[in-house]
């Protein structure tokens, strides 16, 4: 099967330091670009994350200090990197979550203001837990029907996630969804457009779901004290607010959102 594509969609796998967004680093990652002709291109690249990597993320990718400590920093290939992917639409597995997030957080550091705002995201994950409700590997066997050789290389999760992709749109092609409101669809279509809509199943304004929207469109909350208040009430009433968030220890894209909902209420005065 070939995926129907208007504009390039790029998988993409990381390998990092540890699992939280704000802080961690990418030690290796890699990118397979399928074009709408078919056409596939592939980069992967290990990363020097300029911190140490500790031996619990270690174990599970088997990337230490000494393989990456001749290797770039992130910043030394961000552009080259936002160069190959400027032009797609992007996929992975868990990438809504952690990939995406993680990747837009490095770039950021690198001084790239990388916009996702007009891309479409696939998460293969949610459509496999959605559809049967479980890791790369087994859905790799479950779908493929092979075993995942070199789980947590990023090259050979990536290649397996891709494969995923297209198995589960054979088997769920026109393929009943019942969702929690009792609605049923048929939502697994070869289409990015769609599937974007599937796996992007909470609708928050930053990566991290910090911030999400009522049911008006506006901004609010999603944590603390002000959870489902309107980020701009609670500047406009609590300025502190905003300055204990942007020196807290919150990822830098949910800062770029709050600045730009800061400058809107200051514009609005």
């Amino acid at each position: 099967m070939k995926l129907q594509l208007t504009k390039p969609l790029a998988f993409i796998d990381l390998e990092t330091t540890g699992v939280n967004v704000g802080s961690d680093r990418i030690i290796e990652i890699s990118i397979l670009k399928v074009l709408p002709n078919g056409e596939k291109q592939i980069k992967t690249r290990r990363v020097n994350p300029q911190i140490p990597i500790p031996p619990g993320s270690t174990a599970i990718h088997g990337i230490t200090d000494d393989d990456v400590k001749d290797e770039p920093s992130f910043s030394k290939i961000a552009k080259s990197l936002a160069n190959f992917i400027d032009d797609s639409d992007l996929a992975g597995y868990n990438s809504n979550k952690f990939d995406i997030p993680l990747l837009v957080e490095e770039f950021l550091r690198a001084g790239i203001d990388y916009s996702i705002k007009t891309r479409k995201m696939v998460d293969v994950q949610v459509i496999f837990h959605q559809m049967e409700q479980r890791t790369l590997g087994a859905a790799y066997k479950f779908y493929c029907g092979k075993t995942l050789e070199n789980a947590h290389s990023a090259e050979a999760d990536i290649l397996a996630t891709y494969e995923v992709l297209l198995a589960q749109l054979q088997k769920y092609h026109n393929v009943e969804y019942i969702d929690k409101s009792g609605k049923s669809t048929t939502p697994i279509e070869n289409d990015v457009n769609k599937l974007h809509d599937f796996t992007s199943q909470n609708s928050f304004a930053d990566l991290a779901g910090r911030i999400g929207f009522n049911e008006k469109g506006k901004e609010i909350f999603n944590f603390g004290k002000h959870k489902g208040v309107e980020v701009e009430e609670v500047f406009k009433k609590e300025s502190s607010y905003y300055s204990w968030m942007m020196n807290g220890d919150f990822p830098e894209y949910t800062k770029k959102i709050i600045t730009e909902i800061k400058l809107r209420e200051l514009k609005g005065k």
